[in-house]
């Protein structure tokens, strides 16, 4: 009877919880989802949305708007065909937990895999936010507050705030016990970096092109000179530097290939990592389907496509040729005292900072699938987990902030397992043949999504290790 109960739920298939009792594997009984429509779309949204829009520009600057649109759009509709393997193999066995998909689809070692590779990327992409938090918010509040960069003021340390900032804003909202709370959250968070676009979008016209260098030996008579200010700058001469006059670097192009190009793909290729958090999300969606879910998952994707393409276009055509990595260190050039720019900062902060708790979710749930998969939701470990996970990584950005780039090659290798192989081996592997032969149409693309995945994986690495070897930083991330 109670079987038949969560088969109403639509969150146990019986012959799924049978088999996986006879096998001893736990069965996670699931509350019924409460989680509306648009909160499930402002937590995926957000667990897309990283510090990666940042270096998009970029991006764009080294391939062109048609070839960067191009590949823009390959990527987010590779994303969306991973998340329809994952959800129609979830569908298929009734199971909404990553790491039990693994263990249907090759027992514990499947398991392993799932919930060390979730636990790998996440704590990486957790690290490097916070130490985006150590290293940009003593700037933001030295430029506020025209403080000395060399005094010892504990307002200005990097390693108190990420501490505080873990404390009183992290921490909280990990401890809440279901994901659909954090939607609240998550759409500030995603308001934030429109604030952040539409700051990008304004500022296009209002720097003019070629545009003015902000001078590191100006008179602090002239720090809050501001951009509008000298739109006429060939007739001033108080401490700025004129960028080189050359019409040629301020014409767009639309197809480029360059030393730089072959990075900047595997930087799109994650641009949309949010697989771990999806069928999260799909558990506690009110009235889930599988329908319902994809239909979640393509909106998301939608606006954060739509999001990135206008930051990366209008960012590339406001400082076309000479954009910088990241894109704000741009603007900071021009005249690092633009309030508009400061608080653009403050918003991408509080973004990334809201970004935290919604990836920490899979990480807790996975290390409570491999440690702790017969005991049902516990209070204690619910918050002791977050508690060691926030410390630790807490140390790291404090203590080892040079593990990140330890990270890079965990997330090069993790991030392709969780976004197109593993996705892709699952469905070849619980889809039955006699619905699907190997050699049907569904199963040859997902063998060619596996493929995929792992040419970006080489390809990803290759580049980390030859930046190791040529002393440079171009392969970063796009999450």
């Amino acid at each position: 009877m109670f079987t038949y109960f969560l088969c109403l739920l639509r969150l146990v298939d019986p012959c799924s919880e049978m088999a996986l009792k006879q096998s001893g594997m736990s069965v996670e009984i699931f509350f019924e989802g409460k989680t509306s429509f648009g909160m499930s779309v402002f937590n995926l949204g957000n667990a897309i949305m990283g510090s990666g829009i940042l270096g998009l520009a970029y991006a764009m600057a080294n391939t062109g708007i048609i070839f960067f649109l191009f590949l823009l759009t390959a990527v987010a509709a590779l994303s969306s065909y991973s998340i329809h393997l994952l959800l129609k193999s979830s569908g298929i066995v009734g199971i909404r937990a990553y790491e039990q998909l693994g263990y249907r689809a090759f027992g514990t070692p499947g398991k392993l895999a799932a919930g060390i590779a979730i636990t790998l990327q996440n704590i990486g992409a957790m690290s490097s936010y916070l130490y985006i938090v150590k290293s940009e918010l003593p700037l933001v509040i030295q430029a506020f507050l025209k403080a000395d960069p060399d005094s010892d003021l504990w307002y200005i340390n990097g390693n108190y705030l990420v501490v505080m900032v873990s404390a009183s804003i992290i921490l909280p909202l990990a401890l809440m016990k279901q994901l659909g709370y954090l939607g609240y959250s998550s759409g500030f968070s995603l308001s934030c970096m429109v604030f952040f676009l539409t700051a990008v979008i304004y500022k296009k016209f209002q720097i003019p092109c070629p545009f003015e260098m902000f001078s590191a030996n100006s008179t602090a008579a002239h720090l809050s000179l501001n951009v509008s200010s000298h739109s006429h700058g060939h007739d001033h001469v108080n401490g700025l530097l004129h960028a080189e006059d050359d019409d040629a670097h301020c014409t767009p192009r639309l197809f480029t290939i360059n030393s730089q190009t072959a990075y900047t793909i595997p930087i799109l290729a994650f641009a949309f990592v949010c697989h771990p958090e999806v069928l999260p999300i799909y558990t506690e969606l009110r009235n889930p389907t599988k329908k319902k879910m994809q239909k979640v998952a393509n909106i998301s994707i939608f606006i954060m496509y739509t999001m990135y393409f206008l930051a990366a276009l209008f960012g590339y055509l406001t400082f076309y040729d000479k954009v910088e990595p990241e894109l704000l260190h741009a603007y900071s050039k021009i005249d690092p005292y633009d309030t508009l720019i400061l608080c653009v900062r403050v918003a991408v902060l509080t973004a990334v900072t809201l970004t935290v708790p919604i990836v920490l979710f899979p990480v807790r749930r996975a290390i409570q699938q491999m440690f702790f998969p017969t005991k049902a939701f516990n209070w204690l470990n619910h918050i002791g987990i977050a508690l060691i996970l926030l410390f630790l990584i807490n140390m790291l950005v404090i203590f080892a902030p040079n593990i990140l780039g330890i990270f890079g090659i965990i997330g090069a290798t993790s991030a392709p397992c969780l976004i197109f192989i593993f996705p892709a081996v699952f469905y070849i592997r619980i889809v039955p043949k006699d619905e699907e032969p190997m050699n049907s149409l569904p199963k040859i693309v997902a063998i060619c999504f596996v493929a995929l995945g792992v040419s970006f994986m080489i390809m990803s690495l290759s580049f980390i290790f030859l930046d190791w070897t040529t002393g440079s930083s171009r392969a970063a991330g796009g999450h």
